[in-house]
């Protein structure tokens, strides 16, 4: 049984903590702590909390098919 390095942030912590949204070139997104280096292929959109990068990404990904798929 493997153990985990890093601990759940309680909801509180998720809520209070910095954000950012990651888009990337399939114009997926993917919501990441801001404090983390942005994986290659990916860049950051948005910054803000939990619950406005969670609104961010409501409100501008209307179709989730991936571009190659919506082309």
């Amino acid at each position: 049984m493997s153990s985990m390095s890093e601990r759940m942030p309680e909801p509180s912590e998720r809520t209070a903590a910095t954000h950012q949204v990651l888009l990337n070139e399939e114009e997926q997104y993917c919501l990441w702590p801001a404090s983390k280096a942005v994986p290659a292929g990916w860049r950051s959109v948005f910054t803000g909390s939990h619950e406005s990068c969670l609104a961010h990404v409501e409100e501008v990904w209307t179709d989730m098919r991936p571009k190659s798929v919506r082309d």
